[in-house]
């Protein structure tokens, strides 16, 4: 029996908790309400957007010395104590991740030489390498010049031009896949090569000098999947060469014409950051100068995603 009003006691006790938890949320959450009913809270990124930013900037060369400085700031706040960058708070080392953060604050200013930057590097350099960095991180060593094309796989910008049947069509894959991937399709067949007025280069991230690797996609393969597409990216990078060039401009046209027709105001295409920054990118890529509707657009919808403060 004392064992019963023991039990029966403790469960008050954490029903009395959880009531009092629940009330304390209630009551922040009221003062977080907008006088006409909605809430609005930051969507923090983890160190990959920023950085990107950052590269972007140095891309156009329309680089704010002010903000970079901020994201500096706030770049050497969340490196982990394992040298490197995590995905989330307090995470694992991230390759990807680290690569970037590291070649931001290069580009900002930071030296190579400085502490957090020597830690970074012999992180990256114990993970294999900003070689072994994720498709998406490698094509943005790409546009810098880092890494040769080769360096991610083949994705023809004739995809523009597949038929509704075809297995791999745009409108089999979500929204955000397709905003990322058409203005990037652009830059992939164009091959653009970022403005970089700092001339900031991270060659001393690789384990091997870029041009001396034969092959950035390997395995180990999570299912037979990656082996099905290794495959298909081997016979891309053979047949590519052949497909006729009426074919591209037509693609061309039609990826400009799916950005444009998408680009959903200042709120930006897809409303994702990796979306909005290759539209910046291809539309600098085309030709359009910064005053061009569509670019003015596009640029200001991804300075609307910014969340700045007073040191970062």
């Amino acid at each position: 029996m004392a064992e019963w009003m023991a039990l029966d006691s403790l469960t008050h006790e954490i029903d009395g908790a959880v009531e009092a938890a629940t009330l304390r949320a209630r009551d922040a959450l009221a003062r977080r309400q907008n006088k006409d009913g909605h809430w609005l809270f930051e969507l923090e990124a983890d160190a990959t957007i920023p950085a990107e930013y950052v590269l972007l900037e140095h891309f156009l060369d329309r680089i704010d010395l002010e903000l970079e400085a901020k994201i500096g700031v706030y770049l050497r706040r969340i490196q982990g104590a394992h040298g490197g960058w995590p995905l989330f708070h307090d995470g694992a080392f991230d390759l990807s991740a680290s690569v970037k953060a590291y070649f931001a604050l290069k580009a900002i200013g930071d030296s190579p030489d400085a502490p957090h930057m020597a830690r970074a590097r012999q992180a990256i350099l114990a993970a294999g390498g900003a070689e072994r960095s994720n498709v998406f991180t490698r094509a943005q060593l790409a546009l810098f010049g880092e890494v040769p094309w080769r360096a991610v796989p083949v994705m023809p910008l004739e995809i523009m031009l597949l038929p509704l049947w075809f297995p791999f069509h745009l409108s089999k894959v979500s929204y955000w896949s397709r905003t990322v991937i058409v203005p990037l399709l652009v830059l992939m067949a164009l091959q653009p090569v970022a403005r970089n007025p700092r001339n900031v280069h991270v060659q001393e991230l690789f384990r091997a000098p870029p041009e001396k690797v034969r092959d950035w996609i390997r395995g180990p393969y999570r299912s037979a999947w990656g082996r099905f597409f290794k495959g298909v990216d081997s016979v891309l990078r053979i047949t590519e060469p052949l497909f006729p060039r009426r074919n591209r401009q037509r693609a061309l046209n039609k990826a400009i014409a799916f950005v444009t027709q998408r680009l959903n105001g200042e709120d930006g295409l897809g409303g994702i950051y990796p979306a909005v920054a290759n539209s910046v990118m291809m539309f600098d890529t085309i030709g359009y100068p910064p005053d061009h509707p569509d670019a003015a657009t596009a640029w200001r919808a991804v300075r609307r995603l910014l969340v700045v403060r007073e040191d970062e």
